[in-house]
């Protein structure tokens, strides 16, 4: 990254997590993007039946989040679909099915993460390709290099997660990081924006879709672990992951508005 992007991206800071707003107005923008993220996850493909849900906290009341409805189509998803949920998994506004495996998850990570605003899993091909490996990813490229040492693997698996001790050893996996991978299932991924979390699902997939086929070919050469460690600071911060985010979602605003409904 050179110096006049890295400047542009600093200087971005005032218009990440830092825009005073009223609290209704932070809540009606956070809905709004949750809407955004839903779309662009259709965009890319990310929907498998109804599998797949992304959640954001709720600035009104930080021990509740909004989430997609299970059946509603990301395609299709707007800000009047949404609803939010406590932690005890209880719709307290909106209506709609809850996904049950959405709740034991995101419950567990924004109760043990503060620091989280907004939550990302679906069941995209690679990720779920990648995820029956076992392993870590590898710092392959650029791009990867944003997760060296900042994402986990949850090593074995148990079903569908709707057990809320399962919830519970996701979170305490995750730790302080930014992803995990989770056996035999796909990957998550958390941020301290809607942008950055959905990012870092989208770039996260590349990078296991890139890696999947450069094992195919050939024998890999990871970047060394001090350049891939000091690649990591460079794409791999908070502030470049909303970055990173938000063209994706400045162009489904763009053609698709009806979200926003």
């Amino acid at each position: 990254m050179n110096q006049q992007a890295n400047n542009l991206i600093m200087n971005a800071d005032e218009n990440m997590g830092n825009v005073e707003r009223a609290p209704l107005d932070e809540q009606l923008f956070r809905k709004q993007r949750l809407a955004a993220a839903l779309r662009i996850f259709g965009r890319f493909g990310f929907d498998e039946g109804v599998a797949g849900h992304i959640t954001v906290r709720d600035p009104l009341d930080p021990e509740t989040f909004w989430v997609n409805p299970m059946g509603r189509s990301f395609k299709m998803m707007r800000v009047s679909d949404l609803i939010r949920v406590d932690h005890s998994g209880t719709i307290v506004e909106g209506s709609g099915i809850l996904n049950g495996a959405a709740f034991t998850i995101h419950s567990q990570i924004h109760a043990a993460r503060p620091d989280v605003t907004a939550a990302a899993h679906a069941h995209s091909i690679y990720g779920k390709t990648w995820s029956t490996l076992g392993r870590l990813l590898d710092p392959l490229t650029q791009d990867a290099c944003a997760f060296y040492g900042d994402h986990a693997l949850l090593d074995d698996y148990t079903g569908v997660v709707v057990d809320m001790d399962e919830g519970e050893r996701l979170a305490k996996t995750l730790g302080e990081g930014k992803a995990i991978i989770l056996k035999n299932h796909g990957h998550l991924t958390v941020g301290q924006s809607i942008e950055e979390a959905t990012w870092w699902y989208v770039t996260m997939e590349r990078s296991c879709q890139a890696q999947l086929m450069a094992e195919a070919v050939g024998n890999t050469k990871p970047i060394p672990h001090e350049m891939a460690l000091h690649t990591q600071k460079q794409v791999g911060s908070t502030l470049a992951g909303w970055f990173s985010g938000q063209p994706l979602f400045d162009v489904i605003l763009s053609e698709q508005p009806e979200l926003l409904d």
